[in-house]
């Protein structure tokens, strides 16, 4: 066995000093193999379970960057839809500008008196009353002393059933409407003194026709109503949808600790308050009351569009940082673990040199137990 042979003192010198260069070597070559001077808790337990941690935090915050990214194209999709509903719904008031502009061909009444205003009020003898009638049905105001022209106005609106509107003018007159092709007819047991406050005046105004351009138009107002709402139903991702009233939770940290939530709102033509076309667009009472519409529509439209992007900047910079964090936690852990190649290749040379010089030393060692050969010569 190995351990029953003798060797002198110089050559077990040697030999420790060869064997502990072989090591040296060895361990060398293995950090320029792998490229980390760490590669065990062995090496350096301190290096090794402080850079385990902070990979480990690393490869869960790049986990974490998919839900990110997702979170953005979610948000990213309905601002695509929200650019595009803002299209559509522009699309739709030029298309009422167009049939504004159509001049309407059913009968209309408008006062001689101007300057009114909804809270004009005039003395109408108690239980006299206004009526205001399409020749099949009636709105009846009944007076109690004093009639406001709001009263006038909201008897006829509020109406269902009657083919008639009310409004004021510009320029504060009180105008009538037919919604169809329908008469429109001013009695009522009031006097011709009491009608003529409201510049009204008993009488009937004859029907008038159908406008096929409004007819039209109408009909055109409704398709992009529906294309609306089919496009916000189109703009979700991943199975989210901001504009149909689904709300996103994008998780910000890897201890779900950090979040932000974007509530979703529901951009159909109805929650958008875009109502399908009434009377066919003959009047324009009509008109005029679904410009409002459309014009709310778009101020809510941008509002959100606005919402949407700060909250798109928001969840942008996280991820900025977080890809930031990832490259900072992976050099730190470089820095613990990693090599530098540069010194690992002067130290193996230096070692190769010492290895070839420690076997030189230990042949000259053993040089001397080979002498004692000579004595049996």
């Amino acid at each position: 066995m190995a351990g029953n042979i003798v060797l002198s003192a110089a050559v077990r010198s040697n030999l420790l000093a060869l064997q502990q260069t072989s090591d040296l070597i060895s361990q060398t070559q293995n950090r320029l193999a792998t490229g980390k001077k760490v590669n065990s808790a062995l090496d350096n337990p301190s290096n090794f379970f402080t850079a385990s941690g902070l990979t480990d935090r690393a490869n869960d915050l790049s986990g974490l960057l998919d839900s990110i990214s997702n979170g953005l194209q979610t948000i990213q999709a309905a601002n695509n839809g929200i650019t595009s509903l803002t299209n559509l719904v522009q699309t739709a008031l030029a298309t009422l500008r167009q049939a504004q502009q159509s001049a309407e061909t059913t009968a209309k009444v408008q006062g001689s008196v101007s300057g009114l205003t909804g809270t004009s009020s005039f003395a109408v003898t108690s239980g006299n009353t206004i009526t205001i009638s399409d020749g099949v049905t009636t709105a009846t105001i009944t007076s109690g002393g004093n009639v406001t022209v709001q009263q006038i106005l909201d008897g006829v609106n509020n109406n269902a059933t009657l083919g008639i509107k009310a409004e004021l003018t510009g320029d504060g007159r009180v105008q009538f409407e037919a919604t169809g092709t329908t008469s429109i007819t001013i009695g009522g047991t009031a006097t011709t003194a009491e009608l003529a406050q409201f510049g009204l005046t008993a009488a009937v105004t004859a029907a008038g026709t159908a406008n096929t351009t409004r007819t039209a138009l109408a009909a055109q107002f409704d398709t992009i109503r529906t294309q609306i709402t089919q496009l916000a139903g189109d703009s979700g991702f991943n199975g989210v949808n901001l504009l149909n009233g689904d709300a996103l939770k994008v998780l910000l940290n890897e201890k779900s600790t950090s979040s932000v939530t974007i509530s979703g709102v529901t951009f159909t033509s109805a929650g958008l308050g875009i109502t399908a076309s009434t009377h066919q667009f003959q009047s324009d009472f009509d008109i005029n009351a679904a410009i409002t519409n459309v014009t709310n529509a778009l101020t809510t439209l941008r509002s959100q569009a606005s919402t949407f992007g700060a909250n798109l900047s928001i969840v942008q910079i996280r991820q900025d940082f977080t890809k930031a964090t990832i490259n900072t936690l992976k050099t730190g852990a470089d820095n613990l673990t990693l090599a530098d190649t540069n010194e690992e290749g002067a130290n193996l040379l230096s070692l190769q040199t010492r290895q070839q010089l420690s076997t030189t030393a230990l042949s000259i060692a053993s040089q001397s137990d080979r002498n004692v050969l000579s004595l049996f010569r």
